[in-house]
């Protein structure tokens, strides 16, 4: 072999190198306002900040931090959205979520006629929640959360399941797939 091919073969390894580097990065982006119908890999909902989505498509997945509030209206998300210690998470309006809803440790949240393909998770919170007119492809699970919780006309093709709530949770008409169990059991 001469040197040109050599060179060749290193140039063309340097470039597909280079290309795949470039193809992993993910941008985030962070929300402190309003984003209407754009793309965005993945978002951040920065600690205090309020964040409106609107007709936004996320790529990734939507992590709203401490004491921060996201609204969100027609969303696709492919991800989760995962929400630790925020202030309050309402999703609505035919917003479709490819992963799970997480919301722990935080204060309000509502979740209505969403579609959800995996979990929605409520875990220790302290304010008033809601989940209403869903579909969800996993299990709706509410553990030992404070503030109250509704759940109300949902379609759920795994268990529902709540656990050590104070109040118990109020709501009826959900189908469920799998089991409703202890204090959803009559819901």
């Amino acid at each position: 072999m001469n040197n040109n091919h050599f060179l060749s073969i290193a140039i063309l390894s340097a470039a597909g190198i280079i290309s795949c580097a470039s193809a992993v990065v993910a941008e985030e982006i962070s929300c402190r306002s309003t984003l209407g119908a754009v793309t965005v890999d993945n978002l951040r909902v920065p600690s205090g900040a309020t964040c409106i989505l609107s007709g936004t498509k996320v790529k990734g997945t939507v992590k709203v931090e401490s004491n921060a509030t996201l609204k969100a209206s027609k969303v696709n998300v492919i991800g989760n959205i995962q929400a630790e210690n925020a202030k309050n998470v309402v999703i609505d309006s035919s917003s479709v979520i490819g992963g799970s809803i997480q919301i722990k440790q935080s204060g309000a949240a509502k979740i209505v006629n969403s579609r959800i393909s995996q979990d929605l998770q409520f875990d220790e919170n302290a304010a008033n929640l809601a989940a209403s007119g869903n579909i969800i492809g996993g299990n709706l699970q509410a553990f030992k959360n404070k503030g109250g919780i509704t759940i109300n006309s949902n379609k759920i093709d795994g268990n529902l399941q709540c656990k050590e709530n104070t109040p118990a949770p109020t709501g009826g008409g959900n189908i469920v797939q799998g089991n409703k169990e202890d204090q959803c059991s009559k819901l």
